[in-house]
């Protein structure tokens, strides 16, 4: 295929930047138009579609931006994943999910779901940046609220939280304990 420079324009700015760009931003640092733009993107999207590619362009958060293919990322992101990231434990990704499906949820809520004390899985997860607190609960004592992040849709690769995976029947009934 032929890859014109706006192509490789974007390309390089893609490669050079560490977080994801909407094609807006995008075309203001190549100084393309948005439709330009546009256009080496869906080049690009063929490109790194090839079999022969280690990397793929995906929308994550919004944004654009170059990741390797999951296949290659579950074997090397040991070796090249943050070292913050680290592994989460069992329960932390337990509490991670209860978060991610049932959000906005507080506290009180998860502990009713996973039948245990979260505080310390609560500290972890907001210091890896994968939860933050969102608001308070219209209820007595006004309870804090918590969700994901960008960080936590970045990690798990999804543009948004919609790109969850659906629940099954007996999951949906246990995340749907605390409401």
């Amino acid at each position: 295929m032929d890859f014109n420079k706006e192509t490789a324009l974007v390309e390089t700015i893609l490669f050079l930047e560490s977080e994801p760009l909407t094609a807006k931003v995008l075309s203001n640092k190549a100084q393309l138009s948005e439709e330009v733009t546009e256009k080496c993107l869906e080049k690009l999207k063929e490109k790194y579609a090839a079999e022969d590619s280690g990397i793929e362009l995906v929308m994550i958060t919004g944004g654009w931006c170059l990741a390797p293919k999951k296949e290659y990322w579950d074997v090397l992101k040991e070796f090249y994943g943050s070292k913050r990231e680290g592994r989460l434990s069992k329960s932390a990704m337990e509490t991670l999910a209860i978060i991610a499906y049932s959000q906005p949820i507080t506290r009180a809520e998860i502990e009713q779901i996973r039948g245990v004390g979260v505080d310390n899985m609560i500290r972890l997860l907001i210091d890896r940046n994968l939860i933050k607190e969102v608001g308070k609960k219209e209820a007595p004592g006004r309870p804090t609220l918590f969700g994901t992040t960008k960080e936590f849709l970045k990690l798990f690769r999804l543009n948004s939280i919609a790109e969850l995976p659906k629940l099954d029947e007996d999951e949906q009934e246990r995340f749907e304990l605390a409401r």
